[in-house]
């Protein structure tokens, strides 16, 4: 009997992302967004490049994993009331959405909190489309999962310059 190969942590979190729609390159577009008025000169290379260390960590990687899970089975209608209900509305005092993104902000210190705070009231991007309720997907623990990869990256960002100054 062969066993089935079963895929790694890694593969199987940009597997999902990809099948919902969201890029490496989109959170890249996030980090500039956030860092371009702090440094004029930035280029989106650099910003990918943040991104891609952000989500190389395991547990941004289990942060994927679970809530684009979560979002998938109240898109299939496979949760109990009122969980399905509450996740098919994003429902502003539901809240662990952004428990999960927090564990993710929180890699690179307080001030992935202050990025992530001002890019969730912005929703630039990607966000915007993730946020779109009109496309019968549920997205509610990814929008925040990705503005946090953001807010991480452009904390991992802004580490590197100051130690650069």
């Amino acid at each position: 009997m062969r066993e089935k190969k079963v895929e790694n942590v890694e593969e199987t979190a940009m597997r999902l992302l990809t099948e919902r729609g969201v890029t490496l390159k989109d959170i890249a577009e996030l980090v500039y967004f956030l860092q371009v008025p702090y440094h004029p000169d930035l280029e989106l290379s650099v910003c990918l490049h943040n991104v891609e260390r952000v989500v190389a960590k395991r547990e941004v990687q289990n942060a994927i994993l679970t809530g684009i899970q979560l979002d998938m089975l109240a898109e299939k209608k496979l949760l109990e009331g009122p969980l399905q209900e509450i996740l098919e509305r994003d429902e502003s005092l539901y809240g662990i959405d952004e428990v999960i993104a927090l564990s993710i902000v929180n890699i690179y210190g307080s001030i992935g909190f202050t990025n992530y705070g001002f890019i969730d009231k912005q929703k630039p991007g990607i966000l915007e489309k993730l946020n779109d309720k009109s496309s019968g997907k549920v997205h509610t623990f990814l929008d925040d999962i990705v503005g946090a990869i953001a807010a991480a990256a452009s904390s991992r960002l802004a580490h590197r310059a100051a130690n650069a100054e």
